[in-house]
């Protein structure tokens, strides 16, 4: 799996984040959605990896995803950041997975 990050996208992360350590994670979350295959991808920065978590390398940093939700996911992917609308994107030659792709800090203060 290949994951790319647009040059818009990396100024607007790296400026979110800000320095804060953690770990990016492509997350497929299905929480009340009621059928994993109804399930929404978004940008989680979180502090430990899961046993499950998938190590994908980027031009950027790694990026984290569930190995048993791989198969909703394609093999090429790009993250691209629309200032027009204030959001990160996730595409695939294939088409846009998630036109308006969340991000959510998940990192656990001490």
């Amino acid at each position: 799996m290949k994951i790319e990050w647009t040059e818009t996208a990396q100024q607007k992360i790296t400026e979110m984040l800000n320095g804060q350590e953690g770990y990016m994670k492509i997350k497929y979350d299905t929480e009340g959605c009621g059928c994993v295959m109804s399930g929404v991808t978004a940008l989680w920065l979180v502090s430990e990896t899961e046993a499950d978590d998938v190590q994908i390398d980027t031009n950027l940093m790694p990026v984290y995803i569930e190995r048993t939700k791989a198969v909703f996911f394609d093999e090429v992917m790009k993250i691209d950041f629309v200032p027009e609308v204030n959001s990160f994107q996730l595409k695939s030659p294939n088409g846009m997975l998630n036109p308006r792709l969340s991000f959510h800090n998940k990192v656990k203060l001490p």
